[in-house]
């Protein structure tokens, strides 16, 4: 790739530590599956029927809105944007919000030569301004990229301000691509894009995050169905026919094991209320967020990636994520930055280790002075 992710480089060669306050998805969901005899020759190239018919009836939809892959998420996203790239060479622009995961801005780049940025103002709760998009957009404009949940911060952008922001697209003609991997943690509460906006909004999600599905490799999209159609003929002319085993799996655990899905996930509401009363206790500074296992942080410090690499690391084995890797413009220049996002997806939610983690975190905060 011409334009790999910082983040994800710099998240694979963090040495092991005793403390990881890094992930955004929970972990260790275990199932015990019953397939019985199964055809391991079939594959699909439309996709498991019953797959589909089952997320289309979680989403809402038709199952001819239904993409499903196993690449997860981070796969749709990178099919479908360049998917969209190479289908109209003349609109080769893109809108990416900002502050952002920075992975999805660098797809982006990757298939798009101009991306521009509209801002989710913090003062402004990184709502979406319809208004600003429509100042940026001009005649090139293929794509507005963004993620609900925001991520970093965890804002939820309502029914109201994605009707907002699909008429514009409507009336300037481009995609709206939003990723809404963290809605899964509570999907009542955050509606997709595509239920405001069928003919132009494209959704990408899965259940690596809330349900801790990582190792399953589900991608989920909901699209128009000719869009739909295009991107299983361009999974077929690169990969071959979708593997039958994920939906397989899939099936069951969306026919099966929804209610083992859910009891997992509330597993973190505990640690979640514990996390809330550590950062009231400590006095610091955090935005809201009504769902997900993360909490975009405020530290009483210049520079958090200075300071977990060269001391919070090293010093006390632990580490969050740097909040400079959500604040690339659009080069690679880190910005200094007094924000982290804490996550509790690697914490174990039956043992003691949140409150070391936390204790070893304060530690890491107190002790800095003497190093800096």
């Amino acid at each position: 790739m011409r334009h790999p992710s910082s983040y994800l480089d710099w998240y694979i060669h963090v040495p092991k530590i005793r403390h990881d306050l890094r992930s955004s998805g929970i972990a260790d969901f275990k199932y015990n599956i019953n397939l019985g005899e199964t055809d391991l020759s079939i594959n699909y190239a439309h996709g498991n029927p019953e797959t589909a018919r089952l997320l289309a009836q979680r989403y809402n939809v038709q199952a001819e809105n239904v993409f499903i892959s196993s690449e997860g998420a981070s796969g749709q996203n990178a099919r479908i944007i360049r998917h969209l790239a190479e289908g109209n060479k003349k609109k080769n622009e893109a809108i990416v919000e900002y502050p952002t995961y920075e992975p999805l801005l660098r797809l982006v780049q990757e298939y798009f030569p101009h991306v521009k940025r509209l801002e989710r103002k913090e003062k402004e709760d990184y709502g979406l301004d319809a208004d600003a998009l429509r100042r940026v957009v001009s005649e090139k404009t293929a794509l507005f990229v963004l993620t609900n949940p925001h991520a970093p911060s965890g804002a939820i952008s309502d029914a109201n301000e994605l009707k907002e922001v699909m008429t514009v697209a409507s009336e300037c003609g481009f995609y709206v691509f939003c990723d809404e991997i963290y809605a899964e943690f509570d999907r009542g509460t955050v509606p997709t894009a595509f239920s405001v906006g069928h003919e132009l909004a494209i959704v990408t999600t899965s259940f690596t995050k809330a349900y801790g599905l990582g190792g399953l490799k589900l991608g989920i999209a909901l699209a128009y169905g000719e869009l739909v159609d295009g991107l299983y003929t361009d999974v077929l002319n690169t990969v071959g026919n979708s593997p039958n085993i994920v939906q397989l799996i899939a099936s069951e655990l969306l026919a099966k094991g929804r209610q083992s899905l859910e009891t997992h996930k509330q597993k973190w509401t505990f640690l979640r209320k514990l996390t809330e009363e550590w950062l009231n206790e400590k006095s610091l500074e955090y935005f809201p967020n009504r769902l997900g296992v993360t909490y975009w942080t405020r530290l009483p410090l210049r520079d958090t990636y200075k300071w977990t690499n060269e001391h919070s690391i090293p010093r006390h084995s632990v580490a969050a994520v740097p909040g400079a890797f959500f604040l690339f413009k659009n080069g690679y220049r880190l910005s200094t930055s007094d924000r982290t996002r804490l996550s509790l997806g690697n914490i174990n939610p039956n043992g003691p280790s949140l409150t070391d983690a936390l204790e070893a975190f304060e530690n890491a905060m107190n002790t800095y002075k003497e190093f800096e």
